[in-house]
């Protein structure tokens, strides 16, 4: 019932925003977008691509911006696209070279898009249109692509410090360009992004390593490891001894330092109830009371 509770909010809320009909273009732009005629129904077809693209690959993101006011939500969506299509990146290739070359296609569709020639690609499309709309920091993509670039090397961050620059040149940069599709513009409002951004970004980092240990690869800060006299070969192996806890442990408690009150508040919450066993089937289940939780936050406007 859950479940379907969740389709059925985010499928009006997906009515509400117009995702699917017909989306006006800013007036008087020109380029190979505007030459390969991506107006009417085909940008429409763009804005799905990206709501659809983010559903699957970052849920509790999709679910998020759901939220945000409809001439926000398109904007949104494209952005946690754009995110989506860096982050894939890493997974999908086995040479840096072929990454370092795909890295550099989103950078020069970021130059191209801000000079109004942004490439024929639904997710470049629509992410020239919230720039249009809402004037986005052209430094905040380059700070993402740049900062996943460097993160295309297959090793460990080396300290908690360096997951949490990693974290606020990604998670915290979407942030600070979500906020300016709202029209937030505050040195207050970046300090909380910034916040919650590193705590997002080490939550991520958490919930990835049962997968990236299937893969062989272990990401955690190697510092907290060698504290407690954990290897990577512990983690690969899923051992659950408590010295493992216990890396699991300091880390969550630094992105609980950063953030107690937002939806990473729920995973660092049903790790704690399982002693930080990092691989219990439980935190790897998706959440299908989520929609309603994040709602009513919303209602009640506390966040």
């Amino acid at each position: 019932m859950a479940g379907s509770m969740a389709g059925s909010m985010a499928r009006a809320a997906l009515r509400r925003g117009g995702i699917g009909r017909r989306l006006a273009r800013p007036p008087a732009l020109g380029g190979r977008a505007a030459a390969a005629g991506w107006s009417g129904p085909a940008a429409g077809g763009a804005v799905q691509y990206c709501a659809e693209l983010v559903r699957k690959r970052d849920y509790e993101g999709f679910l998020c911006s759901l939220l945000l006011p409809v001439e926000s939500r398109t904007s949104a969506f494209a952005l946690r696209a754009f995110n989506v299509e860096l982050a894939q990146i890493k997974d999908s290739i086995t040479q840096k070279t072929t990454g370092l070359m795909r890295m550099q296609f989103w950078r020069d569709a970021v130059e191209d898009i801000y000079s109004d020639n942004p490439p024929h690609q639904p997710v470049a499309t629509e992410l020239w249109r919230a720039v249009k709309r809402h004037n986005l920091t052209k430094m905040w993509f380059m700070k993402i692509i740049d900062e996943r670039e460097k993160n295309l090397d297959d090793r460990p961050y080396r300290n908690i410090q360096e997951l949490e620059t990693y974290a606020e040149n990604t998670q915290s940069a979407l942030l600070y360009l979500t906020l300016e599709t709202l029209g937030v513009r505050d040195i207050h409002a970046d300090h909380a992004a910034s916040h919650i951004g590193k705590a997002q970004g080490i939550v991520t980092c958490l919930r990835a390593t049962p997968y990236h240990c299937t893969r062989q690869k272990v990401f955690l800060p190697m510092d907290i490891c060698m504290l407690h006299g954990v290897s990577q070969e512990d983690f690969i192996r899923g051992k659950q001894e408590k010295n493992v806890r216990d890396v699991i442990y300091d880390i969550a408690s630094q992105a609980h330092i950063h953030l107690q009150h937002v939806a990473l508040d729920a995973y660092l919450y049903n790790m704690r109830k399982v002693d930080f066993n990092i691989f219990h089937p439980s935190l790897q289940k998706k959440s299908t009371l989520l929609p309603l939780y994040l709602y009513i936050r919303s209602w009640k406007k506390t966040y």
